[in-house]
């Protein structure tokens, strides 16, 4: 069965297997999901992953963080959704938890965490938040 919203399901699998305490989860890879998780892993939220060439479908495995015996990503919302997009000028960027957490803004560059867009004087399509 195709899937409406990608990236709301990479990060379905992210929170379920986190919550089941995995230390490993399969994605179907896209671009966009390969921007994210490497977003993902330069914040820390995650130990690494590993691109698995299928000559399919290519499929990331992403290998989650704990820390003291609880996940690295406390939690993750999907904010733009393909009913409802959501946009914002370089000036009106959410924080999330006042700085604790990142907001993942799709822009004319690529994905990049809200802070990289600020720095950078530019707005986008809010993809998610973690924490």
């Amino acid at each position: 069965m195709p899937v409406t919203d990608p990236i709301a399901d990479l990060l379905t699998r992210i929170r379920n297997a986190s919550s089941a305490k995995k230390r490993r989860v399969e994605i179907p890879s896209s671009k966009m999901k390969l921007s994210l998780v490497e977003i993902l892993k330069q914040q820390n939220f995650i130990e690494d992953y590993v691109v698995i060439e299928d000559n399919k479908q290519n499929k990331i495995e992403v290998k989650l963080k704990y820390i003291d015996g609880k996940p690295a990503i406390s939690g993750l919302k999907k904010i733009s959704k393909p009913g409802l997009r959501i946009y914002e000028g370089a000036n009106s960027l959410p924080r999330v938890l006042n700085g604790l957490g990142i907001a993942v803004i799709s822009t004319s560059k690529g994905l990049m965490t809200e802070k990289q867009a600020r720095k950078e004087t530019i707005g986008g399509e809010i993809i998610c938040h973690v924490w």
